[in-house]
Parts: structure tokens; C-alpha cells; sequence
């Protein structure tokens, strides 16, 4: 099989959301024996580390450096052309010129579209076969920002989550698939798009890596979020918890601490270190020794939705996991002896605090939640249903066999 792989940032390492995804997907397609052109951006000096182990992997890769606030300001281009603000950022000649190249010269099996900001690449190829994974669709993230922000961002936001979702509409309406990672933004999608119908394709955990080592440097009253934490959503909610959960849980637990693990912390989110047990990280290499210092582990995201990645992770290490609705719904309904979903700070606040008076309750339902993802989010059953989708739609599916088209 022959695929074009595009996606927003480079797919590796899979130290956060999309790049776990994008990780997995790309190794799933090389480890079948496809034959794989990696279109994406790097955005620092890392990303070009990566994209030197990803070109090992890989017939090619296209992975234009750019630069954040270069591109910010690119985005204003939009006021003026009416186009959503957050696809110029995503804009670049010589990866149009490589996407080009590959899909003429050698057209694909397979356009295989992580984002819609990359969707842009091929949207006048009617000719391929274009899949389009929207993990969620992003039109609504700046609904919910313009829902929380004040009069200024409140125009930008709703302009942007307008002029998104137009966009999204002709790429869901064009590609011959879209897929989503959960049942709840199956449901969403179709309120929005209500002429196609997207597919579910979850989000895996490779529960090998993510198993923990038992609890021989578990620490009785630690607390872990991860996270990237120049992402607003994290930032939002890690700061929140800090402020309204975190000192009731420090008055009755003094040496407790609250563990911020991810990459490239925001200031707000730095003011944060070295005060009342909390410690942020910065970059880490793996996140599994982290969560076996941890007891309990804590999703208190405010403006979120979809599958989360860290909420399935902590499960899979064996902890109880404290989320709000907003990070748990991705999940569907799911029982309180393996995810405590709260709604509000005080609920929080006092269901961590319960599990870190009860270890043995805490470790009871933290086994729990492995079992359950152990059961229902490994990779290997996510692949299982791609490329039953890539069949039905007669693309040979990975391993060299071509079914029914």
C-alpha cells in the first residue's frame, strides 16, 4: 500500500495528544508494509530531532520548520480573506509543493489527513482516496473558548469557530471518510454536519509501556496531572485545580504534593512551581515513572472534550483517576468504581482527598481502570477497525492484500 501521511506536527515522540496518535497510526501503516510519505510541520529545534527519527522509518518526509509567532501573525491574514484564522498557520509552500509532487508523480493508495488544518494539502484531489481524521472537531474548541472569554475574544472566537466549521463541513462532505474518537463526537458531528455520518475510531494506549511497576516508589500523598502545558485547555484547568481544589486538599493532607508533568509550561502555569507541593516538570522523557510516584491522578479540564489521552493513560498505570465531565465524556458511560467524574471544585476536592485517606480503596478502583483499558483501548483493536475501513473502501489494506472494494 502506498500512503500519504499528512499531519499538523511532526508524529513523534508521542508525548502528547495528536502525536500519540499520529505515532501509532504511522507505525501501524509501516509496520504493515506500506510504503509511507510523512507530510508535517516541526515547530522547534525537537521537532527536527524527530523528524530525523521519523525519516528512518519512512519512504520520505516533508517537515518545513516554522516559527510560532511568525505564523500567529500569518493567521490575521484570514480577517481579510475571510478564511478560518487558524489555517494559514498550518500554510506552506514547500509542503504543498512535496504533497503535490507525491500525490501526481505517484499518486496514492491512500491520503491519510490528521486535522483539519492539513486537510487544505488536498482538498482538489476528488480523485484519491482521502480519509480525514478529525479526532474532534476542532470548530467547537473555539466555540467553548468564545463561550469563556471576554467581549474581544468573544467576537474572534465565534468568528473563527464559524468560518472552522464551514470549512470542516466540505472536507467531511468531499473525503471519502470521517472519523471521530468517540460516540460523543459522533453525536456532535452529526448536530453540526448532519449529512454524513463519521466514524469511530478511539484513541489506543500502548498498555505495555503505560503498565505500572508496582507501588515500591508510590508516595501515599502525591497527586499527578500530565499534559502539554502550553495547551490552553491544561493550562486552564491545571490553574483552576491549583486555586480551588488544591488548598483544601493541603490543609488536610500537609505534605501532600501535586505533580505537574509536561512539556513547555506556560508562565502562569511555572508561577505554580515550588509552591504548596506543587512541582512542574517541564520536558520528561516518559511519563510512567511519574504516575507510579502518584496515589491518585486528577483530569479537571474545563474546556475540553474527546477522548484524553491522559485520562486513559493514569488508568492504565493502575490509578484512580478524578475527572471533570468535560475530560471524561469521550469516554461514554462508565461506572464510578473505575473513573470518579465531579463536576464542580468542592466534589473534587473532596473525592481526592478521600482517596488519599483510603490507599487501599484508591489502589482497588485504580486496578480496576487498568483492567478496563486493558480490555477496551489497545492499539491493536483501533488498527483492527482501520483496516476493516480501508477495505470497504478498496484500498489494499495493510500487509499486502487487497480486499473487496
Amino acid at each position: 500500500m502506498n500512503v500519504v501521511f499528512l499531519s499538523q506536527r511532526v508524529p513523534h515522540p508521542p508525548d502528547r495528544g495528536d502525536r500519540i496518535s499520529t505515532f501509532h497510526l504511522l507505525r501501524h501503516f509501516r509496520e504493515s508494509g506500506a510504503r509511507v510519505r510523512v507530510g508535517c510541520l516541526a515547530e522547534d529545534d525537537r521537532d527536527l530531532e524527530a523528524v530525523a527519527a521519523v525519516r528512518s522509518l519512512v519512504a520520505e518526509i516533508c517537515a518545513p520548520r516554522i516559527r510560532r509567532r511568525r505564523r500567529k501573525i500569518a493567521c490575521l491574514r484570514g480577517l481579510l480573506t475571510g478564511d478560518p484564522l487558524t489555517l494559514p498557520y498550518f500554510d506552506h509552500p514547500e509542503l504543498h509543493a512535496a504533497v503535490d509532487r507525491w500525490t501526481s508523480a505517484d499518486p496514492p493508495d491512500l491520503v491519510f489527513v490528521y486535522s483539519s488544518g492539513m486537510a487544505r494539502y488536498v482538498m482538489a484531489r476528488h480523485d484519491l482516496v482521502r480519509v480525514m481524521h478529525f479526532a474532534e472537531l476542532d470548530s467547537d474548541k473555539w466555540r467553548q473558548y468564545a463561550a469563556n472569554a471576554g467581549p474581544a475574544g468573544r467576537f474572534v472566537y465565534a468568528r473563527e469557530a464559524r468560518r472552522l466549521l464551514a470549512f470542516e463541513r466540505e472536507i467531511a462532505r468531499t473525503f471519502a471518510a470521517s472519523l471521530v474518537v468517540s460516540e460523543v463526537e459522533k453525536e456532535l458531528f452529526r448536530q453540526h454536519i448532519p449529512d454524513v455520518t463519521p466514524i469511530v475510531l478511539p484513541n489506543g494506549v500502548d498498555v505495555d509501556h503505560f503498565r505500572s511497576q508496582g507501588d515500591a516508589r508510590r508516595e501515599p500523598y502525591t497527586v499527578i496531572f500530565t499534559g502539554v502545558m502550553d495547551y490552553e485547555p491544561n493550562v486552564d484547568g491545571v490553574c483552576w485545580f491549583a486555586h480551588r481544589c488544591w488548598p483544601g486538599i493541603r490543609r488536610r493532607f500537609p505534605d501532600a504534593r501535586f505533580l505537574i508533568v509536561g512539556n513547555r509550561p506556560t508562565a502562569r502555569v511555572r508561577r505554580l512551581d515550588g509552591t504548596a507541593g506543587i512541582t512542574v516538570t517541564g520536558w520528561v522523557e516518559e511519563t510512567p515513572s511519574w504516575f507510579d510516584r502518584a496515589s491518585v491522578a486528577v483530569a479537571p479540564l474545563r474546556l475540553a472534550r474527546g477522548l484524553q489521552n491522559k485520562v486513559l493513560e493514569a488508568m492504565s498505570m493502575g490509578l484512580p483517576v478524578v475527572a471533570t465531565p468535560q475530560a471524561a465524556r469521550g469516554l461514554g458511560p462508565i461506572g464510578s468504581d473505575v473513573l470518579l467524574v465531579e463536576a464542580d471544585a468542592p466534589a473534587i476536592e473532596a473525592r481526592v482527598a478521600q482517596l488519599l485517606a483510603a490507599p487501599r480503596t484508591a489502589r482497588m478502583i485504580g486496578e480496576r481502570a487498568a483492567r478496563f483499558v486493558r480490555e477496551r483501548f489497545r492499539w491493536e483493536a483501533v488498527f483492527a477497525r482501520l483496516d476493516a475501513l480501508l477495505a470497504e473502501l478498496g484500498v489494499p489494506v495493510p500487509g499486502g492484500t487487497e480486499r473487496r472494494a
